[in-house]
């Protein structure tokens, strides 16, 4: 018998769900399931999306939908659902709202799909990941956040940029919370396997943890009416492939520690193998006396929010 393809469902069809759909399709992954709860969206963004895989040459069926029915025996979950955040709404309101459609999402999930792999978007996102792992009542490795792929990613751009080279030869690590307190590693920064820190002084270092540390708000403040959504849907992509491909890729993504770096019962950005599994292995280093204040900062951050759900 044919080895039955992949499925992907994504939840969520704004600008994120539809552009991680859009790589998806491209990269020729699976099928892809568009779900959302406004009716005519994900069915016209999927038909859209289909009707470019003759010309892409992928094979790949693009179903949308408004029934979780139709997810049944996805082997990768993506939750993009979610609220942005609008003028005069604080951060706690968000996260809350955002709380309780997540929730939702990750029942009706994992009713149809008992066996897969969530990965979620949804922000905050430390935070929405430990919702999904606590009501999937899937095993840890299973249930991730993306963060850090688009961190890295973007820190990665500014050091391309800075220096002129390609993209392609900046190797580096962003770790922790995603937001303004997540922690990226000139230290382990290369490029072309030369240190970082033997190319730039420390002063322009620095300028480009800054602009990385506010990635998503320089987008948001050109953008004015939404947020960025190509390199976010490349990232969770990327994690998304690794899993079904089971590359065992080393990335960096919001994973559920256990002790791990010193922190136990959160979430956080760390690096980690991830292959069919999920998360199939946290990886650990030493840090530096400033990074380990950076990174418990970071969590502490998390815990925070973590702790306002009361879940």
């Amino acid at each position: 018998m044919p080895r039955q393809k992949n499925k992907i469902t994504i939840v969520g069809s704004g600008n994120v769900g539809a552009t991680a759909a859009h790589w998806a399709v491209t990269k020729e992954l699976g099928d892809v399931v568009l779900i959302d709860i406004v009716e005519g969206i994900p069915q016209g963004k999927g038909l859209d999306l289909f009707e470019s895989t003759p010309v892409e040459g992928s094979d790949c069926r693009i179903l949308g939908t408004n029934d979780y029915k139709d997810t049944k025996d996805s082997d990768v979950v993506v939750i993009t659902a979610g609220l942005p955040r609008k003028p005069g709404m604080s951060r706690d309101d968000l996260l809350f709202k955002n709380a309780e459609i997540v929730k939702l999402v990750t029942q009706s999930v994992v009713k149809y799909s008992p066996n897969a792999v969530l990965v979620i978007v949804s922000n905050p996102l430390d935070a929405m990941a430990y919702v999904a792992k606590k009501v999937s009542g899937f095993p840890k490795g299973r249930v991730m956040g993306m963060a850090g792929v688009l961190d890295t990613a973007r820190f990665r751009t500014f050091i391309a940029e800075a220096l002129n080279v390609s993209v392609r030869d900046v190797t580096t690590l962003v770790l922790g919370g995603h937001g303004d307190e997540m922690v990226p590693f000139p230290r382990l920064t290369t490029v072309g396997g030369v240190p970082l820190t033997e190319l730039l002084p420390q002063d322009k270092i620095q300028k480009l943890v800054d602009r990385a540390r506010q990635g998503g708000a320089e987008i948001v403040n050109l953008l004015k009416t939404g947020s960025a959504y190509y390199a976010p849907g490349a990232s969770v992509i990327e994690m998304v492939e690794s899993i079904l491909k089971d590359k065992k890729r080393i990335l960096p993504c919001a994973a559920y520690l256990e002790g791990e770096y010193g922190f136990k019962g959160i979430y956080l950005g760390v690096p980690a193998k991830l292959g069919a599994n999920g998360v199939e292995q946290v990886m650990e280093f030493k840090l530096t006396d400033d990074e380990q204040k950076a990174l418990t900062k970071s969590a502490d951050s998390v815990k925070d929010l973590i702790g306002k759900l009361k879940l």
